[in-house]
């Protein structure tokens, strides 16, 4: 049995002291743990994890607004600006539910804009333009209160509601100390720093230049397509384009569009559950374009543009060959340099003021005077000009094939530089031989070696001794598969390379059998010139081929890319596309031909090879009209330029193209020396001084 006696107290008070103190000790140091944990963790949220934490929570709750940077420079060789920005004060405007409060009628289920945003609205759209009539340029488009309530989309049919509304460009400064200083009365608005677009007066190769749009006028572009598709997840704020932007839609401004847009800032702005701004929490600054450098030298190209004016002119009032050419309206040329591929001038005539396309609209009439030249007739047959019968800038070759066409007959053996051809002024082709072909107004030229059949420009000879001979040897089809690897390999029939938006490919017509007549036909035909057009660029990058004896290379029309700070950020160098390689006595052979007699160089101080070319096409009527085409390099030893023109309707090209390749030769001379001593730079001769 167990028996449980009472507790006796404790001989003292000591022991429950001591209890009562460890509890507290172990409360206090179980405290403290605790608070520091708490202390480690906070400062973990507040220095490690911090910045995700408020990305995310910025992710949730805001959205970017672009900013556009200043767009580059496009400077001419000679450091000319061509097309350049200059920076203007824009007045914008972000929404808040003052101005877009909805109430919804309970009949109808739709919605518009309360009484009281209506009014709200209404009062500010009037008081803009009164103060806009007030301290705005009496030469600026006078806005109407309809025209800012347009502006201000309180539908959101074209913005978001947290997209700042452009309500005006360009203010004064005048403008500008007002809405500053009344800020606050104007609650969400804003004056941004943007930038307008200008040309030179001059209007220096502006098809080749370009111009742009605002970003919301490209939706059929595919590389604004593309970047549209990358906005859309609104992650790449450095990608987000605004929609008045001016970007790049035609030339050097759309090629090097993200060279010289540079990188847009942009804003990171709060936004309500509505998508209405509530306030801005981040703005990254935009940075400035480059700038392009172009080869084309402002002088070349200024007396270029004018040699095709004044021989267009020329050729309404003068007859050759017994007649006036009132049809000939466009002309195109083109000059590269053979050792770098540079572009020293490409002009595409009639032209016009770039600067029409950095207007608030395009109106009707302006748009019908340049609709049909406004794009670069050097590279492309679409919209790049008309003659009186409606023929673009890509026609036949004519005769300017001659040198290439005698070239493949050497090398693929059918004569040799000693051979000699009875040329008779006629020969005949196709079935029984019924269809035939004549010498250029019935010349009969005899005994002919290859070079002669150039210089002569014999159409017997090509047909005879190439056009038949490649049917012959490769059995019909084969020979035009034949014929055109040839023409390729010299840049007929491909893309120069240039990089140039829209740049044609040319027509190859000697694929045509059916057109033609027969394969056989076709060749026939190419061979002397009257089957594949090409641009004005192909035929400059065919004569530089001949001029490198066989080695094509790339037209380049950028010398570098610098930026703000004047710093080389890229530099364009020849650049070989392929090579063709023929024995040197075929080379000689040629050139020696290219020597056609023109009398347009008759005083020129230089031995240059050439080739005429008329290229025959038929108008609607069905009748033949001329167009007229020369290709020339210079010197013909070691040369420095070479030139390609094409006059639509122009007749002969001896006397319709060839004077515009002469003046260009002579521009070239003055600036860079064909010699390599620039012309400009020797002192002129002073008269002797006359004894008394």
């Amino acid at each position: 049995m167990v028996s449980f006696g009472k507790q006796l107290p404790p001989a003292d008070g000591k022991s429950s002291k001591h209890s009562v103190g460890l509890r507290l000790n172990l409360f206090f140091f179980g405290t403290f743990f605790i608070f520091c944990i708490i202390i480690v963790r906070l400062a973990g949220l507040q220095f490690t994890e911090g910045a995700l934490l408020t990305e995310e929570e910025i992710k949730r709750d805001t959205k970017f607004v672009p900013l556009a940077a200043m767009r580059g420079i496009i400077f001419a060789a000679g450091g000319e600006q061509i097309a350049y920005s200059t920076p203007v004060e824009s007045l914008y405007l972000t929404l808040n539910k003052e101005y877009t409060a909805k109430t919804t009628d309970k009949v109808t289920g739709e919605t518009s804009l309360t009484e009281k945003a209506k009014n709200k609205s209404n009062d500010l759209a009037a008081r803009l333009v009164a103060e806009f009539e007030k301290y705005g340029s009496a030469d600026a488009p006078k806005l109407t209160q309809q025209d800012v309530l347009d502006l201000l989309d309180l539908d959101f049919k074209k913005y978001l509601g947290y997209v700042p509304r452009r309500i005006k460009a360009g203010l004064t400064s005048e403008e500008i100390a007002y809405f500053m200083e009344h800020k606050d009365e104007y609650p969400g608005i804003t004056i941004v720093e943007e930038s307008v677009r200008h040309y030179d007066k001059d209007t220096v190769a502006v098809q080749t230049v370009g111009f742009g749009k605002p970003f919301k006028s490209t939706e059929d572009i595919a590389m604004y397509k593309n970047i549209r598709s990358a906005m859309k997840d609104n992650s790449s704020p450095g990608l987000m384009y605004k929609t008045e932007e001016y970007v790049g839609f035609d030339g050097l401004e759309m090629q090097y569009q993200r060279e010289l847009r540079g990188e847009n800032g942009y804003q990171v702005i709060s936004v309500t559950p509505q998508n209405m701004a509530e306030k801005v929490e981040q703005t990254v600054p935009p940075v400035k374009g480059n700038n392009i450098w172009m080869t084309i030298n402002k002088n070349v190209q200024m007396k270029t543009e004018q040699a095709i004016l004044d021989q267009i002119k020329w050729l309404h009032t003068n007859a050759v060959q017994g007649e006036t050419h009132p049809d000939a309206l466009t002309g195109y040329a083109v000059a590269m340099e053979v050792e770098t591929g540079n572009i020293v001038a490409m002009a595409s005539m009639p032209d016009y003021d770039s600067n029409v396309w950095t207007k608030d609209s395009l109106p009707t009439s302006v748009w019908n005077k340049i609709m049909n030249n406004h794009l670069n007739g050097t590279i492309t047959s679409n919209s790049s000009g008309r003659s009186g019968h409606d023929f673009s800038s890509l026609v036949f070759l004519g005769s300017t094939i001659k040198p290439l066409s005698v070239l493949i007959g050497l090398n693929e053996g059918f004569f040799n530089t000693s051979s000699t051809y009875p040329d008779v002024g006629i020969t005949y082709f196709g079935k029984d031989d019924k269809s035939s072909v004549r010498n250029s107004s019935g010349h009969v030229y005899g005994k002919l070696y290859p070079a002669d059949a150039i210089k002569q420009s014999s159409n017997v000879f090509m047909v005879d001794m190439v056009g038949k001979q490649l049917y012959k040897k490769y059995l019909g089809d084969k020979g035009v598969e034949v014929w055109d690897e040839y023409m390729k390999k010299f840049g007929l029939g491909v893309s120069t390379q240039s990089g140039l938006p829209g740049e044609s490919p040319g027509q190859i017509n000697y694929t045509d059998f059916k057109a033609a007549g027969s394969s056989q036909a076709a060749l026939v035909y190419a061979s002397f010139g009257q089957q594949g057009s090409y641009t004005t660029l192909q035929l400059a990058q065919y004569a530089t081929t001949l001029a490198n004896e066989g080695v094509r290379i790339k037209p380049q029309l950028v010398s570098k890319i610098t930026d703000a700070q004047g710093k080389v950020v890229k530099e364009f160098k020849k650049e070989v596309l392929n090579s063709v390689t023929f024995d040197k006595s075929f080379w000689r052979e040629i050139k020696q031909g290219m020597s056609s007699k023109v009398s347009a160089f008759d005083d020129f101080p230089y031995d240059f090879a050439r080739k005429t070319g008329t290229s025959e096409k038929t108008d609607r009527k069905n009748i033949n009209r001329d167009n007229g085409v020369f290709i020339a390099f210079a010197p013909r030893e070691n040369p420095k330029l070479a030139v390609a023109v094409v006059i639509p309707e122009g007749g002969f090209g001896s006397n319709s193209a060839a004077p515009v390749a002469r003046k260009i030769f002579d521009a070239y001379d003055w600036e860079y020396g064909l010699d390599g001593v620039p012309k400009k730079n020797i002192p002129p001769v002073a008269d002797p001084v006359q004894e008394q």
